[in-house]
């Protein structure tokens, strides 16, 4: 008799558990349902503020299945709260989702829009982990408080004004049809996927106490000072009359892009006591396009000036200046300039660079102004009045009372610290001092008196 009653209880658990691992799906090929795969907050904050939005997960299967885990992957330092069927945490194992059914889970973000130091854009995601399989939900809130535009066309006159500052989600189109005026003080930062299309007019009025700010919108660490943060600004073909006065354009993949020429007489683009920092390519790209600057300073990126396929151009009390650091490698000249394009098309090309420093550190390249003629279009460079660095001169430049192999003095070159100051040294006698010829320009890029005889070269005049 117990001989029996044990064969009975060891059938009736054999069958038992083999009952239980049938109900249960391991296979790699288990069907598991994610009603999205992103969650945006896009609640405009105006206090401090919490929100919650959900998702579902969904087993479609005949049998229930374990998800081995769900994790909040930033932790409890997320503001991001996550809340699966009732239970709060930051990650939980081995959850049961019977078959045809579904669990909820929950998340909350909490922010504060006026907290300086946070981003105007909190990421996150949740981990889903199920038969070795991993599914991520990303999660994406607003954190500061700001004016946001996703994916927007300006087609009328619009001013953008110095209050909260704008964030581009998506990217900005400034319609053939459209203005964009932005006055002095503002801010607009530029999510990774934005760029500006100005297909239209884009005036930009900065002063030099309140200047006009084009950025990424990673203002945290270590992302704040990233080259290639945002897309940057393209002038395309129907633009014009574009002016920057007292811009500052950081942290780019091509800060500032110009393309075909202008549809009247003026400079498709003009740039007045401008700053075009740590580009990633370039700091200017013109093709085949018009472009006058005065008094900016290019600094630091990829390819400072890069001019192709001919055009039109005028550089006045610029410094253009490359400095290799820990984010971008000085590697190929401060200058190029050709009459070709990337299909062998060519152009009339003609540059005029005045009272202006073009100069970079050596080690990558030794030449800091490069040519490349291939047509027989006029191609015309002139140097004038400026400091400059080449081993060898470029071919078809023509070069008039200018300095070469000089070291400018510059105030301050910390590669490592990337902290930089082109003014002129104050310490010595700085190479470029009274070293240009007059022009109409009486400012410099401080807002400071030009010299009244002989100013001095580049975008800052010692005072």
């Amino acid at each position: 008799m117990k001989s029996f009653l044990l064969a009975a209880l060891i059938l009736f658990g054999a069958l038992f558990f083999a009952s239980c691992k049938k109900d249960t799906i391991t296979s790699a090929d288990a069907r598991l349902g994610i009603s999205t795969d992103s969650l945006l907050f896009d609640t405009v904050f105006t206090t401090t503020g919490s929100v919650t939005q959900s998702f579902k997960i969904l087993n479609d299967n005949d049998q229930k299945i374990v998800l081995s885990k769900i994790k909040l992957m930033g932790g409890p330092a997320s503001a991001f709260k996550m809340n699966v069927n009732g239970t709060s945490a930051t990650e939980l194992n081995d959850i049961e989702i019977s078959k045809n059914d579904s669990i909820y889970v929950f998340v909350t973000v909490t922010v504060d829009p006026n907290a300086a130091n946070l981003p105007f854009i909190i990421s996150d995601s949740i981990l889903i982990n199920y038969n070795g399989i991993s599914r991520y939900v990303q999660l994406e809130a607003f954190g500061q408080n700001a004016v946001f535009i996703e994916s927007s066309q300006i087609i009328g006159n619009v001013t953008f004004t110095n209050g909260l500052p704008y964030v581009i989600l998506g990217g900005l189109q400034i319609m053939n049809t459209g203005s964009l005026t932005v006055n002095a003080g503002t801010k607009i930062y530029s999510h990774a996927n934005a760029p500006i299309l100005v297909d239209g007019k884009l005036i930009c009025n900065g002063t030099k106490t309140q200047p006009v700010i084009f950025s990424g919108d990673r203002l945290d660490e270590p992302y704040k000072n990233f080259p290639g943060a945002w897309a940057g600004i393209y002038f395309r073909a129907t633009s014009s009359d574009n002016v920057l006065r007292y811009t500052y354009i950081k942290n780019a993949f091509q800060a500032i892009s110009v393309q075909r020429p202008s549809v009247n007489t003026n400079p498709k683009l003009f740039l007045q006591q401008c700053i075009i920092d740590n580009a990633f390519d370039a700091g200017i790209f013109g093709s085949n396009t018009s472009i006058t600057a005065e008094n900016t300073l290019i600094s630091n990126c990829g390819r400072n000036v890069n001019l192709e396929y001919g055009g039109t151009y005028s550089f006045t009390h610029c410094t253009i200046a490359a400095y290799s650091n820990n984010y971008i490698l000085h590697k190929k000249p401060a200058v190029s300039l050709s009459d070709a394009n990337g299909i062998n098309q060519t152009a009339a090309l003609n540059a005029v660079f005045r009272n202006s420093i073009i100069y970079g550190d050596a080690g990558f390249t030794d030449t800091e102004i490069q040519t490349n003629k291939t047509g027989n279009n006029p191609f015309s460079v002139n140097v004038d009045h400026c400091l400059y660095r080449a081993v060898t001169d470029p071919l078809n430049v023509m070069f008039n009372v200018s300095i070469k192999n000089i070291d400018p003095l510059f105030d301050s070159i910390d590669n490592p610290r990337r902290y930089y100051d082109f003014r002129h040294t104050k310490n010595a006698t700085a190479p470029g001092i009274n070293k240009g010829i007059p022009t109409s320009l009486l400012k410099d890029l401080d807002d400071n008196n030009r010299n009244a005889g002989l100013p001095d070269l580049g975008s800052y005049e010692r005072q």
